[in-house]
């Protein structure tokens, strides 16, 4: 975030509707790029500028690990692809046979999902989705230490011109990019911000503060700027009333504090809702967008969707379980087209409709 830009008002907190947020917002800030009359170019989309640094504040022992593992990361990211692939493809299989928790919740999440499917099937796609976690590993050194810039090449897209629709459809709105932990999903934001386009990604803080600032340091090199989950209501309105992107994986299980019920894969799983609200709000599209890894195990396609169509018919509580179900299933069509991408070892069936129920993971 550039310094000419206004700071978080406090009006925001006292605001009691979301007519009274977006009035203060146009107050507080410049005019939202794209707004521009004539026909939407690639030019008016915003482009990568400067971010505003979301690295925490560490201690020396936080601070030394941080920079050895700069270190480690550059020092392997010199070896030759031939060789940095299979070392990642050799890890992920080893981690395949050894972590055998995670194998187990992987292969519940596979029957949950795939029912009709074989047991040998079911273990096959598990440890591709393992294949291209290892995959994943060498690109984020690639991408975390020399020449990560090259990584650019690798990534293309399909149907860039959505963007350009949703200027013409929604002037002067940013864009929810409704995403999942889905191919390399480290790449689609930083392989999205190296083409010249803004994106902010929603980033909860890691218990391991020195592999959180690692994460921060190669995302934000990258162009991608980090809103802290933390801060993150604020901010991400900030972000979409400039006109701007902001990808929120929206795969995981949620708290059932902040959780809404709909379908995925036949269960019903704890989601998030503030992520409707948030459009609701900043009446802000919501786009599909995922990086689907190519058959040669190398580069990536960014598939852009058609916006999720959204119901608003004033009851706030039906709208948002009714988008909610129709942002899961589209996540849900995109893991049945590529199971192997999707990372199937979260407990996405942690917290259950009923409290006390047992556990699908038992």
């Amino acid at each position: 975030m550039s310094s000419a830009q206004s700071q978080p008002s406090p009006e925001i907190d006292r605001a009691e509707s979301p007519a009274q947020v977006r009035n203060i917002l146009n107050r507080t800030l410049v005019a939202p790029i794209g707004s521009q009359s004539g026909p939407a170019k690639p030019s008016d989309f915003p482009r990568t500028r400067g971010v505003q640094s979301a690295q925490l504040e560490l201690g020396l022992k936080d601070r030394v690990i941080f920079w050895i593992l700069v270190a480690v990361i550059h020092a392997l990211s010199i070896l030759p692809d031939f060789i940095l692939y299979p070392i990642g493809v050799a890890g992920g299989l080893l981690v395949h046979r050894l972590d055998r928790r995670h194998t187990r919740i992987g292969m519940r999440n596979l029957e949950i999902a795939f029912p009709e499917r074989s047991d040998a099937e079911r273990r096959q796609i598990l440890r591709a989705s393992y294949k291209n976690l290892g995959r994943t590993g060498a690109e984020y050194i690639r991408l975390g230490g020399f020449f990560y810039r090259r990584l650019a090449r690798r990534v293309t897209y399909n149907r860039l011109d959505i963007w350009n629709e949703m200027q013409k459809r929604h002037p002067g709105k940013g864009i929810l990019v409704l995403t999942a932990h889905y191919g390399n999903f480290e790449l689609l934001p930083a392989g999205h911000a190296m083409h010249g386009f803004q994106l902010s990604l929603v980033h909860h803080t890691q218990r391991f503060l020195a592999g959180d600032a690692l994460m921060t340091f190669i995302r934000e090199r990258a162009g991608v700027q980090i809103i802290r989950k933390h801060k993150a209501a604020r901010e991400m309105l900030r972000t979409l009333m400039r006109g701007e992107i902001i990808g929120i994986p929206f795969d995981q299980n949620a708290k059932r504090s902040e959780a809404i019920w709909v379908p995925f894969f036949g269960q019903l799983a704890a989601t998030p809702s503030g992520f409707d609200r948030l459009a609701m709000i900043a009446g802000a599209p919501v786009v599909p967008v995922f990086i689907v890894r190519q058959p040669d195990g190398r580069s990536h396609i960014i598939e852009i969707y058609d916006e999720v169509e959204q119901q608003r018919t004033g009851d706030k509580n039906a709208d948002a379980l009714v988008n909610t179900a129709r942002y899961q299933k589209a996540i849900e069509e995109m893991v049945r087209a590529h199971p192997e991408q999707w990372l199937w070892t979260h407990r996405r069936y942690r917290t259950r409709p009923i409290s006390g129920s047992p556990s699908l993971y038992d």
